[in-house]
């Protein structure tokens, strides 16, 4: 069998390795990159606009990233942080739109208000207390607060009509909010890169086997799964992008930095509204408090919503209790996941997070009626027939080995590279695809150093990212500047 020497092999066909692997060709057009996807399509695992928020994770709305602090303060760091590397990620679709590489804008984002809402005097106090602190930040310094009746109803009718007057309400807004639809943006990227030289993307091919050769290089095996070819590929670098199917993969490549991490999947479903009547009323995206207990994948929101270039709305994710790594993996995922390196850590979250376990096997339990019931806390007038359920995409938290060998569950992104630079590794899931340019340069300043420290390397990555080596968090001329060409260039001002 003949094997096919590549400089870079991405495994999984999602945002994350499509954003490497544009980033990759524009840093070095002479690379030959290797995309290989399980399915028969790219972006319709964890990145398909039915499967990923598409908020555009900004920290605009979400309230799980200012957690309250013991005294009644409220923390924005991480806010700060998200916000700041979703600018990176409109800074280089701005680039490729300017290029002319990605198409119109509102093939894949589409300006729509981020909102957050409240109900009860605790929660009305914490949300006027997040807006001080956020406003008081140039990141957040467009954000506007309102109590008033009158600014709700135009802001958002179907949340305050018909809702009890007597009950104290209060919400947050920043206009230029968007949503993406990181579906349709993954498969321009890889049309693009189909279309240049040194690329070949391999679809209905999962990755049978990988290991690392005496020489530094990777062997990786794929299965052509309706032909039964088998592929061996040699490559200097390999990226598992691979959403839940990642932490596999990264435990059979045996670098010793996987060693320790497990993973608790998460499942999401959506209720979803098409009716245009009901869809045109409502224009953003608007996020409430998760209950207690929940994961914060599992913050309700009503969300307006264009995928593949159709208006809907949605509302949940209901979270639910899954043993699958993949939206189309298989139940034995979660047993096959465990090994004797990872084992303390994993019977040490799973005795620690009954309560979660518990939440979300009840969550699977209810009943399309519990559902509305819930909507009904942000559409008062929502009737059960004119909402469909639909599946959300799988979420594999990650499980990491903390000292005295126990384990932690996480609930952000993590990169996991091999110390020799030569293996990558994204685990994890929110805020995921928003901030994935940030997470590839972080990639490829680890797997990269002596490259990315050339003059040519350092010049192209500023024209990809003009902000790139600079803080947006502490320079506030510097996030001005940006953000008037993204807003321009991306429709979103």
């Amino acid at each position: 069998m003949a094997v096919r020497q590549a400089d870079v092999v991405l495994v999984g066909g999602g945002v994350m390795s499509a954003t490497l692997g544009m980033m990759l060709r524009q840093l070095d057009p002479s690379l030959d990159i290797v995309m290989v996807e399980r399915l028969d399509h790219v972006a319709h695992e964890s990145t398909d606009g039915w499967n990923n928020a598409g908020t555009g994770h900004a920290g605009y709305c979400e309230l799980n990233y200012t957690p309250e602090t013991g005294d009644g303060d409220v923390t924005i760091d991480r806010a700060l942080q998200i916000n700041a590397q979703f600018e990176v990620s409109l800074q280089l679709w701005s680039y490729l739109v300017e290029q002319g590489i990605l198409p119109e804008p509102s093939s894949f984002i589409n300006r729509t208000p981020h909102q957050s809402f409240v109900w009860g005097e605790k929660d009305v106090a914490f949300l006027k207390r997040r807006y001080e602190r956020l406003s008081a930040h140039h990141l957040f310094r467009d954000m506007e607060y309102t109590e008033s009746p009158k600014d709700l109803e135009e802001w958002m009718p179907l949340i305050v009509n018909n809702r009890d007057p007597m009950q104290r309400v209060a919400a947050t807004r920043i206009k230029h909010g968007s949503d993406v639809d990181f579906g349709s943006l993954t498969r321009s990227m890889v049309s693009w890169l189909e279309t240049q030289p040194n690329f070949e993307l391999m679809l209905s091919s999962p990755v049978h086997y990988i290991d690392q050769r005496d020489n530094g290089r990777w062997k990786i095996r794929v299965k052509n799964q309706k032909t039964g070819e088998l592929t061996k590929l040699e490559t200097g670098f390999v990226f598992l992008g691979a959403g839940g199917g990642a932490l596999p993969l990264l435990q059979k490549s045996g670098i010793d930095e996987a060693r320790g991490y497990g993973g608790f999947p998460v499942s999401g479903q959506w209720l979803v509204c098409g009716k245009p009547d009901i869809v045109k009323q409502h224009d953003s995206k608007v996020y409430g408090k998760a209950p207690i207990g929940a994961p914060p994948m599992s913050v309700p929101h009503l969300d307006t919503r264009i995928i593949n270039g159709e208006p809907a709305l949605l509302f949940g994710p209901f979270a639910g209790f899954t043993t699958r790594f993949l939206k189309q993996g298989s139940i034995f995922d979660l047993i096959g996941s465990v090994k004797p390196t990872n084992l303390k850590p994993m019977l040490s979250v799973s005795k620690s997070n009954m309560d979660l376990t518990r939440y979300l096997i009840g969550e699977v339990f209810q009943s399309h009626g519990d559902r509305v019931a819930s909507l009904r806390n942000f559409f008062p007038d929502a009737m059960e027939e004119d909402w469909q359920l639909r599946m959300a995409g799988q979420r594999v938290q990650i499980i990491k080995q903390v000292d005295g060998g126990g384990g932690k569950l996480e609930f952000g992104t993590e990169i996991v590279a091999a110390k020799d630079g030569t293996l990558a590794a994204l685990l994890g899931a929110s805020p995921g695809a928003s901030t994935a340019a940030n997470a590839m340069i972080n990639v490829i300043e680890r797997c990269f150093p002596e490259k990315i420290k050339t003059p040519e390397w350092q010049e192209r990555m500023k024209e990809l990212v003009p902000s790139y080596g600079q803080s947006l968090v502490e320079d506030e001329a510097l996030l001005t500047k940006v953000r008037e060409r993204t807003l321009s260039t991306l429709k979103l001002g």
